[in-house]
């Protein structure tokens, strides 16, 4: 609740996790990731300008969209999972 940015704005967000353990140990970590993209209208090329910088990354990502009646906003979301590194070495 509250005030958000002028559109177009991201929100970036990682609401799950998504672990592998073997032996009691955490061999791999891995974070489902959020990012939702607000406008004011479909915007497909801030769009292509958010897949651009997933692409170039080589980030696999899911895509949906959806208007927002009750804020006026479209809200593209991408969803990936990415590895979780500490300090550039994994989990």
């Amino acid at each position: 609740e509250g005030e958000s940015p002028s559109p177009p704005f991201l929100v970036f967000l990682t609401p799950a996790s998504s672990n592998f353990a073997a032996d009691g140990k955490t061999y791999f970590k891995a974070n489902e990731v959020h990012i939702e993209l607000y406008t004011d209208y479909k915007n497909p090329n801030v769009e292509e300008k958010v897949e651009a910088v997933l692409d170039r990354h080589g980030i696999f990502y899911n895509k949906t969209e959806a208007f927002i009646e009750s804020e006026k906003l479209y809200e593209t979301l991408y969803i990936f999972e990415m590895e979780v590194t500490t300090n550039g070495k994994q989990g």
